[in-house]
């Protein structure tokens, strides 16, 4: 008993020897790094915010019949900028970038798409600021690793950090925003860089109060679904099959977003002469329909609100898809996210007139996420999103429904640089 009491005593005190060591993980360089590059991040979003908004103000004033010189107007200056300063890119290259160039974003073209996206939004084109704001944070996280001369995964992890950051601040969703900077950057049904996942939280929630700070957001859901309470199983059943609609209408999306590609690539002329054209019909559009024009942050709450009837909201869904099929397909420029989400919410309506007595939130929730994730294969992170910005709290069914849209969708994605290298280099080869 004396020598086992003598041997304990001997391993305490060697426990005692050793010096009190707080976690390096928390306090480590990179960790530091990250929090900045969300700062920074909260405060470029802040600021392009504020002045969106400004210039949003401002462009709106014109109504009526204006609406569509201003938006001609608007697009040609886009396209001017564009051609003069260079050309930002769209998320595909993003994506390319992360997964091909080393995670290297150059943020020599931050201007030009600072400058065009302000000017494409602002005056009502169907595509939100949150690409533009996920490609000029994720350059600058990029641009940060350039500079401390960071390499492989710490600046892949950065550049995706910065891209979370960009995301999170419009979305006020910090969970949401860095699981989608991962999952947009997946290839079949994997996906990839989940090392990133710490960094682009620590940058999201440092960025998610910059942002809130600045621009005064509020925490509760930005769109104003009615309460919601399961009643039956038979709700998963439900979310199932307005899924498997509103993905059909995802197709319809894709489809069409493909027949004006083909039509903007037949023209032989310089950017700023389609954008031009684009601005001019979209401005048309919404000279007749309204609530197309914007990219409907604001405009989904506005639908909800209106008692509209079946062919309303079969105009609204109709021409809201070619909206924005013309808008990512003239050389506008933005994020088509929640333009999507304006889709379903119109779907839902739609599909809630035939069958009154299911929940219209169930309806509504179901259509956004199919949708979504059918177009941009982020079944993950729409689940969350939608959780956060509708404040629809239960949370399988809309996975299921995002689950539907996600296996159902087309094997070509729309973002194709989606695909695994070697399929996307054969899809090349046959075009």
């Amino acid at each position: 008993m004396k020598l086992k009491r003598r041997r304990k005593l001997v391993k305490y005190t060697d426990i005692l020897d050793q010096p009190i060591r707080f976690n390096p993980f928390v306090f480590s360089r990179m960790f530091i790094l990250w929090a900045i590059l969300g700062l920074i991040g909260g405060l470029i979003s802040g600021l392009y915010w504020i002045v969106l908004m400004l210039l949003t103000e401002f462009l709106g004033g014109y109504e009526g019949w204006l609406v569509i010189p201003v938006m001609a107007i608007s697009g040609l200056l886009a396209g001017l900028i564009i051609y003069f300063i260079g050309d930002p890119g769209e998320m595909q290259l993003i994506v390319n970038n992360i997964r091909f160039n080393k995670g290297k974003l150059d943020p020599k073209n931050n201007p030009s798409m600072i400058l065009s996206s302000l000017l494409c939004v602002a005056s009502g084109g169907s595509l939100g600021p949150e690409s533009p704001l996920v490609q000029v944070t994720g350059s600058t996280g990029s641009w940060m690793g350039k500079i401390l001369r960071l390499k492989g995964e710490e600046l892949r992890s950065l550049s995706i950090a910065g891209m979370a950051s960009g995301f999170t601040a419009l979305f006020g969703a910090p969970l949401g925003g860095s699981l989608f900077s991962l999952e947009i950057l997946h290839h079949k049904h994997a996906v990839e860089y989940y090392q990133a996942i710490i960094p682009a939280l620590v940058a999201s929630g440092f960025s998610y109060i910059i942002f809130a700070i600045i621009v005064q957001l509020g925490l509760g859901p930005m769109w104003n679904l009615p309460a919601y309470e399961m009643e039956t199983f038979f709700d998963f059943g439900w979310a199932f099959f307005f899924a498997v609609i509103a993905t059909v209408v995802g197709w319809g999306f894709i489809f069409c977003t493909k027949f004006f590609k083909n039509l903007f690539g037949k023209l032989k002329t310089p950017i700023y002469i389609k954008t031009l054209i684009g601005g001019i019909l979209l401005g048309t559009i919404a000279f007749y329909i309204p609530l197309t024009r914007y990219f409907s942050h604001f405009e989904i709450n506005e639908l909800l609100q209106e008692n509209g009837t079946v062919q309303f909201l079969i105009g609204v869904l109709i021409f809201k898809i070619i909206a924005i099929a013309i808008t990512v397909t003239s050389g506008w420029r933005g994020g088509f996210i929640i333009p999507l989400f304006f889709c379903g919410t119109a779907l839902g309506l739609l599909i809630h007139t035939i069958f009154p007595s299911i929940s219209l939130s169930l309806t509504i929730v179901s259509c956004m996420a199919a949708i979504n994730a059918c177009v941009t294969r982020t079944p993950m992170s729409t689940t969350i999103l939608l959780a956060t910005l509708t404040g629809f709290t239960y949370f399988i069914p809309i996975l299921f429904a995002s689950l539907t849209g996600y296996f159902l969708a087309p094997k070509i994605p729309f973002i194709g640089a989606q695909m695994k290298e070697e399929e996307l280099n054969e899809v090349k080869k046959n075009l």
